[in-house]
C-alpha cells in the first residue's frame, strides 16, 4: 500500500482563486465547484495562500451585514499553506491527516500547483487498494 501516490488520486482541476478576486466572486466559484476550499495562486501558478469555507464565513457575515463587497480573497486567505508533492505516499499523507491538519492539500511540484488532494481522495485510495478484504457482507 506504500506505493499509492498522491498523483494517482488528486483532483487535477481544483477550484483556484487570485488574491485580488472579490469575496463574492470567490464564494460563487467555491459553491459552484462544490469544494470546501482551494489554493490561491499567482500568475505563475504558484500557491501563495489558501481559501476555505471556514475562512470566508466570518468575513462574509460582516460583508452581508454592512452590504459591502469591498473585501478580496487576500483579506481572508491563509498564507501558511501546507502542501504535498505528487510523488508523496497516500499512507504518509493519511497519517498526517489523522491530526488536526487541513482536510485538503494543494499538490505542488517544482513550485507550481498541479492539483489538490482531500481526505475523501485519501479514503478512496485506501478503499480501492483494500478492495474486497475491507468490505463486509450485509
Amino acid at each position: 500500500m506504500e506505493s499509492l501516490k498522491v498523483k494517482d488520486y488528486m483532483n487535477v482541476r481544483p477550484v483556484t482563486f487570485s488574491e485580488s478576486m472579490s469575496l463574492s466572486v470567490a464564494l460563487d466559484k467555491l459553491l459552484t465547484a462544490k469544494q470546501i476550499g482551494g489554493p490561491v495562486i499567482n500568475e505563475y501558478k504558484q500557491v501563495i495562500g489558501f481559501l476555505s469555507e471556514q475562512d470566508m464565513i466570518h468575513t462574509l457575515l460582516k460583508v452581508g451585514y454592512h452590504c459591502q463587497d469591498s473585501h478580496t480573497v487576500k483579506d481572508c486567505m491563509r498564507d501558511d499553506v501546507l502542501t504535498v508533492s505528487s510523488d508523496d505516499s497516500i499512507i504518509e499523507l493519511a497519517q498526517i491527516m489523522t491530526g488536526q491538519k487541513p482536510k485538503i492539500y494543494p499538490v505542488v511540484d517544482n513550485g507550481q500547483l498541479l492539483g489538490v488532494i482531500t481526505r475523501r481522495d485519501v479514503l478512496t485510495a485506501i478503499s480501492t487498494h483494500l478492495g474486497d478484504s475491507f468490505k463486509h457482507p450485509l
